[in-house]
């Protein structure tokens, strides 16, 4: 485990009060014996999310092979402050140092009152994206950090409060996306968890494949269901003779929910399989006590913008900014990029074998 302190006698003579907060502040990075007490920082600090959980470093280092670096602040033994990053560099899409690649939320996350271990753990980033020669360090922010960084302005997210009572979240849903909601319903179709990923990949893989994107290696998702356990489900919707339709994966933190990867069916629109999906996952959530229903990033002015919209979520922007190093701009690796749309019309062409073979060598330097 590195330790790193900080103070200096120019500082003591100057600053005594802030020099003594800095002697009792320690940056360090965190190993497989302080896991626990990482999780059990971020499970109590308002400003962590699901993704800034310990076992993301494991996932990612082992799906993907990314070198990780999992930073926290520690002050009179006590865990302050974490920040976990990971760096990803590529031919095609750059050297970065991102927190969090392969999530949509990530960035600081320090207890009440503990603005000098944020500014203590940002100053190792920084100092870790100069060693490293990365050309960005990118915080996935759900709130602003700093007004003044560069900021990519494409993604928001949708989050709403769940009510107590079934039926009153029903009634919460706008008139015609209940509509499909009953329709799902009354077209018999059932929902169940599932033990493996294995139907939810299927039907993942394709839906991308159709959207002209690469898809990520069923491996993750199997590890996603290993390491995060009762915390990460799998839904599925079937229809009335059992074909598959629609499945979710999902993440449970604290009292929210949040459906984090789909895939769906040709045949589950005219069946209302998706619309029944998310439906079924926000009864479920309800009855087991949940608060929130986060539905996750979607770019602006996209079909799942515009879904989520009908649904009655309203859009909140995230805040991701970025230290730019050997670049002029914001990165843009993304499907609204305009040089990337031959690539996309060309991946919709390829044989489904072929883009699951394909896909986790290029998505892995996307995160």
């Amino acid at each position: 485990m590195r330790t790193k302190s900080f103070a200096t006698p120019r500082e003591f003579a100057a600053f005594p009060s802030l020099v003594m907060d800095r002697l009792s502040t320690t940056i360090k990075t965190l190993d497989a014996a302080d896991a626990a007490r990482w999780d059990a920082f971020v499970l109590q600090c308002p400003e962590a999310t699901f993704f800034h959980l310990s076992a993301w470093k494991g996932v990612i280092e082992d799906v993907f092979r990314h070198r990780t670096w999992f930073l926290y602040a520690e002050r009179a033994g006590q865990i302050v402050g974490v920040l976990p990053l990971a760096e990803v560099k590529s031919v095609l899409f750059g050297h970065a140092l991102t927190s969090l690649p392969f999530c949509v939320y990530g960035g600081v996350a320090v207890s009440e009152g503990s603005g000098e271990a944020a500014a203590l753990l940002e100053a190792e980033a920084e100092a870790l994206a100069l060693r490293l020669g990365v050309q960005h360090l990118e915080y996935r922010n759900l709130t602003a950090r700093h007004e003044d960084w560069p900021r990519q302005t494409l993604y928001v997210t949708f989050r709403k409060p769940i009510l107590p009572g079934v039926e009153d979240n029903m009634l919460a849903i706008p008139r015609k996306q209940r509509a499909m909601v009953r329709k799902g319903i009354k077209n018999g179709l059932r929902a169940d968890t599932d033990s493996t990923v294995d139907r939810f990949f299927a039907l993942y893989a394709d839906n991308v494949l159709r959207h002209g994107t690469p898809a990520l290696p069923r491996r993750f998702f199997a590890a996603l269901k290993e390491r995060f356990g009762d915390a990460c489900e799998v839904l599925t919707v079937s229809s009335p003779e059992g074909k598959p339709l629609s499945s979710v994966l999902s993440f449970y933190f604290r009292d929210e929910v949040l459906p984090y990867y789909a895939g769906d069916d040709l045949a589950a629109r005219d069946l209302a399989a998706n619309d029944f999906k998310y439906w079924e996952l926000m009864r479920r959530a309800c009855e087991r006590g949940c608060k929130l229903f986060d539905y996750g990033r979607s770019k602006v002015g996209t079909g799942p913008y515009s879904f989520k919209k009908n649904w009655g979520f309203e859009p909140q922007p995230l805040s991701y900014e970025y230290r730019l190093y050997k670049r002029a701009d914001v990165p843009q690796n993304n499907p609204m990029n305009p040089k990337y749309r031959a690539f996309i019309a060309l991946w919709k062409r390829l044989p489904p074998g072929v883009a699951n073979a394909l896909g986790p060598h290029i998505v892995r330097n996307l995160g």
